[in-house]
């Protein structure tokens, strides 16, 4: 990048390509974002010194069974750009992004200029605040229901990155309990999607996946309102009591393409990083939309929404903070300034 690339304010004020270590930090945030399996399914390519990232789906990473259309793949990736707008926010550089799913590279999705400076908004702080602090947490909630006040700023979270979110009612969040639960049992009758899944959770991972001790208690009643993962679980088995009417959100699009796929992995992002600033917890339920029938997850109030991600809220125990990650030399690459 030249200067002749920088806006006449920044050329002003003597901006110019962010430095490598500001990159880096916003790297990080990045690949802290959540994915199906923990499968980690991005690719940075870093070029102009620093001024220009671009955002890849990693083919090896895809899972081939659970996730045949990369929906899943694309979600995790937007909220990988997610956490990267806000870092480089914090950081003081301003950022330009391009959504390019239906580009003639396949696997390329964004484009993300970082130049020029910019002044982080209270928002942009407190979210980025919580990046290190979001988790999925597969342990039990209490009964406490959370405010309409915190359900409004979670809505409008989503919708600002061009989502909808929709809290079912009772009955309707039962009905999507018993519909995970179903799909899950009906997937496991695949004996490919066993195999994917005992790769992706089992004892001994160190950088990606789900090791069998992450995946929380079981209930002593069953069905607990988490994902079984197979029954997978650690040689002793735990249980605990699980809240009587766990609440879920559901977060739709308008149409269920590529680009809207990231988008809904950018109000994921958003939602859950607002929810982790409030002290709710958060897990995520996807066995219904792994599923051939998906649309059944559409209740009444979504119209011809298309669901992407069903989300367990609440207030539970606070779990230890840091999954598994593989390092940035793993997932991102540097383009030398002459290339």
């Amino acid at each position: 990048m030249t200067s002749e690339d920088l806006s006449p304010r920044d050329r002003r004020r003597g901006a110019g390509p962010p430095t490598r270590q500001l990159v880096e930090e916003v790297l990080r945030a990045a690949i802290a974002a959540p994915s199906l399996y923990n499968s980690q399914p991005w690719r940075f390519e870093v070029g102009d010194a620093g001024a220009t990232v671009r955002l890849s789906l990693d083919p090896a990473r895809l899972l081939r069974v659970a996730d045949p259309h990369a929906r899943a793949a694309h979600i995790a990736c937007g909220a990988a750009l997610f956490n990267l707008r806000m870092a480089a926010a914090v950081g003081g550089s301003r950022v330009i992004v391009r959504v390019i799913p239906d580009s003639d590279k396949a696997s390329l999705l964004a484009w993300i200029q970082l130049s020029g400076t910019h002044r982080a908004e209270v928002w942009e702080r407190e979210l980025c605040a919580a990046i290190p602090r979001r988790q999925t947490n597969r342990g039990p909630f209490n009964n406490r229901l959370v405010p309409p006040g915190v359900r409004a700023e979670l809505a409008e979270a989503a919708s600002a990155e061009g989502a909808i979110l929709h809290f079912p009612g009772r009955d309707e969040a039962a009905r999507l309990r018993r519909l995970a639960a179903d799909a899950e049992r009906d997937l496991l009758t695949n004996p490919d999607y066993r195999a994917e899944l005992a790769h992706w959770v089992s004892d001994g991972r160190q950088w990606d996946g789900i090791p069998t001790d992450a995946l929380g208690p079981r209930s002593p009643e069953g069905r607990e309102p988490v994902r079984a993962f197979g029954r997978m679980r650690a040689v002793q088995t735990r249980y605990a009591w699980f809240e009587e009417h766990p609440q879920l959100a559901v977060i739709s699009v308008r149409l269920g393409g590529p680009r809207d796929w990231v988008a809904a992995g950018q109000a994921l992002e958003r939602t859950w990083l607002m929810a982790t600033d409030r002290g709710v917890s958060v897990c995520p339920l996807t066995q219904p939309l792994e599923a051939p029938d998906a649309w059944l997850v559409r209740g009444r109030q979504s119209g011809v929404e298309q669901p992407q991600m069903i989300l367990r809220i609440g207030y539970g125990l606070p779990i230890a903070a840091g999954a598994l990650r593989r390092s940035l030399a793993e997932v991102t690459d540097w383009i030398p300034a002459d290339d």
